[in-house]
């Protein structure tokens, strides 16, 4: 579907520095960037002591780290699991833990979070103290199973809490209700690693490194992980998050980063010394990813520990195997579900508000990814489900924006109770679980509760640009500008534009992208660009001369050589009489 093009209103851009360029100095105030944020230094995070349950979860673990008692941390199988895993391990070990470990639910085996089935694989291992990480707020029995055991449970969280909340010795989640900790956008690790720092805080108040010769730890060089795991679960960018994700990518720029992500930026081709925040959205992350979608992400986490280089790059290649294993699996699968949509292609406006989709052959790993692609093509919520045990099914859902996903599926769940067994997640993504047999009466249910909560403008997909770049800016030390300017992300969005240009020549490359060399409007100058996936019925297309474009400025590199290129996001022909 074409997306309308919404400009960005200029806004009065005076308050920031007069140093910034005049395009940056706009793109920036046109985000609600203050003063204070421009600079992104880590003197500017919010104080820990701010968040709630940070001082009672500190005190404990640290009374648990003096007598020596076995700490078992309990991640999730994605890249924030992974990322807030390791950056438990290392920070414990940097402050003199003898007695840490780990546990990752298999996705397969055990599902998300503490179950009680967890919970005893860890009391068979010794365990003492459990700390969660990205996940735990909805963990209500596997926190009964724990202090059933007389196990104390500190849950550290950033999902949205449900109506009960489970009975932990301590919780740590900006999203609790009473927090009054200002970001709560933060991801998994961003919260772990907040409980790293009051940890080491506490210890240093009760002179722990001192008795012990222990150094006192430098935790910022975990940003790195702290980076990578806040971009790939794509949370919003918000002034606290890109702090701390240009911390972390700082770190990786001078080659202080840990082994395992300078092998997976090598692995994938990405420069570690021209690193961006895309590069962990769209390189890094998704090979990290695939441990959990396709495998156990322990390959993940003990690459993220990993000290040798050479090790690193082994697991490094792992990964990227199952990457390419998940790829094709994904392309598999969109093509079904396409094949299922296809009725509905005809006719756009006959299209289900929401789509519920379900495949029994579809991987369980990998619907979460489909979600999001049906949900790109179609502009509409989706959730994809795929078999799990039991007689169950497991969905993912992906949202678009002004349709909280959450919530919705707690009114389904208020509706129709025992329709859903569980469901959680955020605004944007959640995973629930059915009864195989009850998908008919959910996809119902789901499909009216979105046709009373959705606008058909809701359903408009939009590409909100920061307005015509003109030809003196179309140069490749604007691209170079922009990119290093600040972390673009999610709700913070890098700086994208549109405008009119000629064609001089169009080719496909790689059978499904468009090579294009354009004339500007005005200026009269020749610029390279290239839309990936083009639709191959309208593409290459020679009878089109003039084209309107949304794009973002890149720098291509061949053989050696640099020069501006334009990623192009919507390509639609402009005809002649349309001027």
């Amino acid at each position: 579907m074409s997306y309308k093009i919404v400009r960005r209103p200029h806004v009065d851009d005076s308050h920031l520095p007069s140093s910034l360029h005049p395009l940056l100095k706009q793109i920036l105030a046109s985000r609600g960037v203050m003063p204070e944020q421009c600079q992104l230094e880590l003197k500017g995070l919010l104080r820990p002591n701010t968040m709630k349950g940070q001082l009672e979860a500190a005190a404990i673990i640290a009374t648990a780290i003096e007598a020596n008692k076995s700490i078992f941390i309990i991640g999730d199988f994605d890249a924030d699991g992974a990322t807030s895993t390791s950056v438990c391990m290392l920070a414990l070990r940097m402050m003199g833990t003898r007695k840490v470990n780990y546990l990752i639910p298999n996705r397969f085996d055990y599902g998300y979070g503490l179950s009680p089935e967890i919970v005893d694989l860890a009391q068979q291992q010794g365990a003492e103290l459990l700390l969660t990480v990205d996940n735990g707020i909805s963990s209500i029995s596997g926190v009964e199973r724990a202090n059933q055991l007389d196990i104390p449970v500190v849950v550290t969280d950033h999902h949205l809490p449900g109506e009960r909340l489970p009975e932990a010795a301590a919780i740590v989640n900006p999203n609790q209700y009473g927090c009054q900790f200002a970001s709560k956008a933060m991801a998994g690790v961003g919260v772990a690693f907040y409980l790293m720092t009051t940890i080491k805080t506490e210890l240093k108040t009760r002179g722990w490194f001192a008795q012990k010769h222990i150094p006192e730890p430098n935790l910022a060089s975990l940003l790195d992980i702290v980076a990578l795991g806040t971009v790939a679960d794509v949370v919003p960018l918000d002034a606290n998050n890109r702090i701390l994700v240009e911390a972390g990518l700082k770190r990786v720029r001078a080659g202080q980063c840990r082994p395992g992500i300078t092998a997976l930026l090598d692995i994938a081709k990405r420069n570690p010394q021209k690193a961006v925040a895309s590069d962990f959205g769209f390189a890094v992350g998704p090979r990290l990813n695939a441990a959990g979608r396709l495998d156990e992400m322990s390959l993940g986490v003990e690459l993220l520990l990993c000290d040798n280089i050479m090790k690193a790059r082994s697991m490094a290649a792992e990964l990227d195997g199952l990457n390419q294993d998940r790829r094709e699996l994904e392309a598999g699968m969109q093509h079904e579900a396409l094949k299922m949509l296809k009725a509905f292609s005809v006719h756009e406006a006959s299209i289900p508000k929401g789509l519920a989709l379900y495949q029994d052959d579809w991987h369980q790993g990998v619907i979460g990814i489909l979600a999001s692609r049906i949900k790109d093509k179609y502009h509409r919520p989706v959730i994809a489900f795929a078999l799990g045990e039991n007689g169950e099914i497991k969905g993912s859902a992906r949202s678009i924006k002004g349709v909280h996903m959450r919530d919705l599926l707690d009114r389904i769940n208020t509706q129709v109770p025992g329709l859903i067994i569980k469901f959680g997640g955020h605004a944007m993504a959640a995973g629930l679980s059915i009864k195989a047999d009850a998908f008919d009466v959910f996809k119902q249910h789901f499909e009216t509760t979105i046709d009373e909560w959705i606008t058909e403008e809701l359903l408009t997909g939009e590409y909100k640009t920061d307005g015509e770049l003109s030809a003196k800016f179309l140069e490749q030390e604007t691209a170079d500008l922009l990119k290093f300017a600040s972390p673009w992300g999610q709700e913070f969005e890098e700086p994208c534009f549109d405008g009119e240009f000629t064609i001089v020549q169009q080719r496909l490359v790689g059978e499904k992208h468009l090579k294009l060399v354009l004339e500007t409007t005005c200026g009269r100058r020749l610029v390279d660009a290239i839309a990936f996936n083009v639709d191959l019925n309208v593409w290459p297309n020679t009878q089109t001369q003039r084209v309107s474009l949304v794009y973002t400025l890149d720098i291509n590199e061949f053989r050696g050589n640099t020069s501006l290129q334009l990623m192009v996001k919507q390509i639609t022909p402009v005809n002649d009489y349309d001027s």
